[in-house]
């Protein structure tokens, strides 16, 4: 099979994709490294390494750890910073016809509006994914996400500079998720992604030191996923604008579990490190699955049948 049928493509907001499956920020590196083992077209998008104004060095090793049914990560959104990505990577993705979401990290409102007026220039660009939700950086990030009320400010900000789509990657330590959700849509976000890691913590029994360099780290993977799925279906349910679903996906099951509790796309993660080919798995499957039953994904966003 070598490309999708109109079947697959789903519409969030003003961004149309050719499918609802894309590679989770900081899992496909900037995308273009995955070029030699598919065709990194063929994914509904690439939300790329976290991009922050400036390059960044991220955090002490160890970085990343395994744990039971996940893994634990402290990269501390290590990049090239956007000079270098617009110059050396964004070419590259535009040549290979990649839809590109670019996922933005500052420490300030004015550091987000910064980096969204810089983006709304460049070609070959389709959207922002706001990260006020990584829990591995002293500054930014999760300290936005927690409420609505900074969460709002960050995204405002952006809106004002760009004409490209917005969407707002929330985070799980949020007291209330859903609340959020609403104020990033009041403050003019196209969509939310959702969830970011937890922020969790292994120990190395013999030595007695974490087995991250900062001690703590986000953990993602299929551990994860049902308390995703959770705040998924809450989230569709307090907003109007569309959800992206993402959190231990590794199969066309998960991903039908996202649509059904409200998702109009995924994005899938840890799943790329254990096989690169996954995605491209998941579409092949996703395709076989709406074909047979004359569906397309949005007639399952939101099916989810509650007890009553």
């Amino acid at each position: 099979m070598n490309d999708t049928s109109n079947r697959l493509a789903v519409t969030l907001g003003p961004l149309s994709l050719r499918n609802p499956v894309i590679a989770a920020s900081g899992t496909f590196g900037y995308g273009v490294e995955y070029a030699d083992i598919m065709d990194i077209s063929r994914l509904g998008a690439i939300s790329v390494k976290g991009i922050s104004l400036a390059p960044r060095p991220g955090n002490p090793p160890p970085r990343i750890c395994e744990t039971p049914a996940g893994m634990l990560n402290s990269i501390g959104l290590a990049n090239v910073g956007y000079d270098v990505f617009v110059s050396s990577y964004l070419p590259r993705l535009r040549a290979l016809n990649a839809t590109v979401i670019v996922n933005t990290y500052g420490t300030s409102a004015a550091e987000f509006a910064e980096l969204a007026q810089r983006f709304d220039a460049e070609a070959g660009v389709a959207a922002l994914e706001v990260n006020i939700s990584c829990p591995n950086v002293k500054a930014g990030g999760i300290h936005f996400g927690v409420s609505g009320k900074p969460a709002a400010e960050v995204t405002a900000a952006v809106r004002k500079k760009t004409r490209l789509p917005v969407i707002v990657k929330l985070s799980p330590e949020a007291a209330d998720i859903a609340e959020v959700a609403k104020a990033v849509e009041g403050a003019g976000a196209d969509a939310v992604s959702l969830i970011n890691t937890f922020k969790g913590m292994s120990i190395d029994v013999e030595t007695r030191r974490p087995r991250l360099g900062v001690g703590f780290g986000g953990l993602s993977g299929p551990a994860i996923r049902p308390l995703a799925v959770r705040m998924v279906y809450q989230v569709h349910r307090a907003v109007q604008i569309p959800v992206i679903g993402m959190g231990g996906i590794v199969c066309l099951r998960d991903v039908l579990e996202f649509l059904l509790a409200g998702a109009a796309a995924v994005q899938v993660g840890t799943a790329s490190f254990a096989s690169p080919i996954a995605m491209i798995d998941i579409i092949e499957d996703l395709q076989k699955y709406c074909d047979a039953r004359q569906l397309v994904p949005g007639d399952l966003v939101g099916g989810v049948q509650m007890p009553s």
